[in-house]
């Protein structure tokens, strides 16, 4: 979580953790294990009025942001999704949102998407490209038939696929190098969606494939074939997301364990008396809140679209994807027997931060990324001073 925040944000901030402490303890969270959707949709409406979906958007199109800062304010929302281990499409629909208001929808069916989007009358989900050490790659074709776009191929580990009213498909274009993004209801013809299964009680993923969709100019998110910049920030907003998301889950994990450690007594004496799990809940602790710094730097450095961004992102990712899920392990280890039972609570934080773990890149590939940002760096002040010579 941030480090400073205003008194509107934290007042936003709390706003959100009593609404998802009364709509769906953590009772319910265990009991959307087979639950298809994984969330309600009034439950999901109720926290758009709160402000869940319109963080990224103008308010010339019907959002607006808490600070100024949409991106921060957004991962206070994340953080508590985290802290609750909470259902919904948070992730998917906050990016589809973003990349609709960046270039205004018009008065045309894109429009109607933002605004159902906004509301919470509408859930969408982003068919993203798979996070490489080298770069995103997209798995889906876009070729050009006169003034239509053909899309056809694969896109997994798509969050919310089966519950999606519209899919924003990353495609590669199939004559040259360029990226197209398009906006598919989920009901077009060729489209179809195959269920995933995921260790995370509420969160849903799915295989879309594209079977040589057709659609015009209007479908066309932004332009053809520019659409590279749009997806290189639509990761980052997705990484701060995913970063702050899992430092809540450690948070509650990490604080229901110290809780566990002083009622519970062995030998007459509390766990937390014991000096080995002393300096165990130090190394978790600084694991803990190198991740809240870590996390907190690289959304600030997004949100201001700073040249570093991308680096902090994929230290953070790295970083809290590793210790996260060590940290959490400890505390079911910590917990002994009913740690690994179903009825705790303990493993929904667990569940989440796993997911997290992998999803838009696991930490090696992120570590890779990294080294592959600063080799590029390199590359380029070597260049110059040779040019200077």
């Amino acid at each position: 979580m941030l480090a400073t925040s205003t008194d509107d944000q934290e007042f936003f901030r709390q706003t959100t953790d009593r609404f998802l402490t009364e709509h769906v303890p953590r009772f319910v969270v265990r009991g959307l294990r087979d639950d298809p959707a994984g969330f309600e949709r009034t439950y999901w409406r109720r926290g758009a009025e709160l402000g869940w979906t319109s963080l990224l958007v103008d308010e010339e199109h019907g959002g607006g942001t808490i600070s100024g800062s949409g991106l921060v304010d957004l991962s206070l929302v994340a953080y508590e999704f985290g802290h609750h281990a909470a259902p919904g499409p948070l992730l998917g629909t906050n990016v589809v949102a973003w990349a609709l208001g960046e270039h205004g929808p018009g008065s045309g069916n894109q429009a109607e998407v933002l605004s159902g989007l906004l509301s919470g009358d509408a859930v969408a989900a982003w068919c993203a490209p798979l996070v490489r050490p080298e770069g995103w790659q997209a798995t889906v074709d876009a070729d050009r038939d006169g003034d239509e776009v053909v899309v056809r191929g694969e896109a997994r580990f798509v969050e919310s696929a089966g519950q999606a009213d519209q899919f924003l498909v990353t495609c590669r274009d199939g004559e040259g190098p360029g990226t197209t993004q398009v906006l598919l209801p989920a009901e077009t013809t060729g489209v179809s969606v195959v269920p995933m299964r995921s260790v995370d009680l509420s969160r849903r993923f799915g295989v879309v494939t594209f079977d040589d969709v057709r659609v015009g100019p209007e479908a066309v998110v932004g332009a053809v074939e520019e659409a590279a910049a749009d997806v290189d920030r639509q990761l980052q907003i997705l990484l701060v997301m995913l970063n702050a998301e899992s430092v809540g889950a450690m948070q509650s994990g990490f604080d229901m364990t110290v809780e566990w450690s002083f009622d519970r007594y062995t030998f007459g004496r509390p766990l937390a008396s014991y000096q080995a799990l002393k300096h165990r809940f130090a190394d978790m602790l600084s694991w803990l809140e190198a991740s809240h710094a870590a996390s907190a730097t690289s959304c600030h450095a997004a949100q201001e679209r700073h040249a570093s961004a991308d680096e902090r992102l994929s230290a953070a990712k790295a970083f809290i994807g590793q210790y996260g899920a060590e940290l959490l392990q400890d505390c079911v280890q910590i917990h002994g027997g009913i740690g690994v039972t179903f009825e705790h609570d303990l493993h929904l934080f667990l569940r989440r931060v796993l997911v997290n773990r992998s999803f838009a890149g696991s930490p090696a590939d992120h570590r890779q990324r990294i080294a592959t940002l600063w080799h590029g760096e390199v590359a380029v002040e070597e260049d110059e001073e040779g040019e200077a010579a």
